[in-house]
C-alpha cells in the first residue's frame, strides 16, 4: 500500500506543477478581418498538447456562443469577443495579454 500512497503523492506534485505552467503562459489576443470584413478572434501563446487546447476552444465557445477552430496552436474564434475572452481565461488561470 505504501506504493500506492507514492504513487498519488507524485501524481498531486504533478498536478500542482501543471497548474503553475498554466499561471505561468503569457496568451495575447488580437482581432483580425477575415473574408467580407468580418472579424475573428485569435488567441496565442498556449504551450499545452493539442487535445487541451481543443478542450479549451469548445468551452471559450460554448460560453459565448459562437464558432470557432484550433489551428496552429492558437484558437480562432469567429467575432470579436477581445472584452469576454481574457476574464474567460483569466478564470482558467492563465495570464493574458491584450
Amino acid at each position: 500500500m505504501s506504493n500506492n500512497d507514492d504513487l498519488d503523492d507524485l501524481l498531486d506534485e504533478l498536478d500542482s506543477q501543471g497548474d503553475l505552467e498554466t499561471s505561468q503562459q503569457m496568451l495575447s489576443i488580437r482581432t483580425e478581418s477575415r473574408r467580407y470584413d468580418k472579424p475573428v478572434t485569435i488567441v496565442e501563446g498556449f504551450d499545452l498538447e493539442l487535445d487541451e487546447i481543443k478542450s479549451i476552444a469548445s468551452d471559450l465557445k460554448s460560453s459565448m456562443g459562437t464558432g470557432g477552430t484550433v489551428d496552429d496552436g492558437r484558437i480562432e474564434l469567429q467575432g470579436d469577443h477581445r472584452d469576454r475572452v481574457p476574464d474567460l481565461l483569466r478564470d482558467r488561470g492563465f495570464d493574458v495579454r491584450e
